[in-house]
């Protein structure tokens, strides 16, 4: 939406940086099975530019499960020129989430 768009027509990384975040948590509160909170970026690397019209995949995958955390990669791609179609790889990112409970606790995360 253009309200996520910089001058230059391309997505603003914030944008991206929240829907890696949100991609992140998916596997994170499976492997949990309760909420979790974000607790640091390990890394995140912008590759290339997200243009108008490309469609945006996020790839999340549980990488480390810790004692009340769980580190998740994330890779975004994009499909772009649908006359010509071309993925490639647009952001990659390290996340570590920690397990919460009701009242925002950390709790350990039990074995699957």
């Amino acid at each position: 939406m253009p309200a996520a768009l910089n001058p230059a027509g391309d997505v603003f990384g914030g944008w991206i940086m929240s829907m890696v975040d949100i991609a992140g948590a998916v596997p994170a509160t499976r492997q949990a099975r309760s909420r979790v909170a974000t607790v640091a970026v390990d890394s995140f690397v912008f590759k290339q530019p997200v243009s108008v019209g490309d469609v945006v995949s996020f790839y999340a995958q549980i990488v480390h499960v810790g004692t009340t955390s769980v580190t998740v990669d994330v890779e975004v791609f994009a499909r772009r020129h649908p006359e010509n179609p071309v993925v490639v790889k647009v952001t990659e990112a390290k996340l570590t989430y920690v397990a919460i409970d009701e009242f925002r606790a950390k709790h350990p995360i039990r074995a699957a």
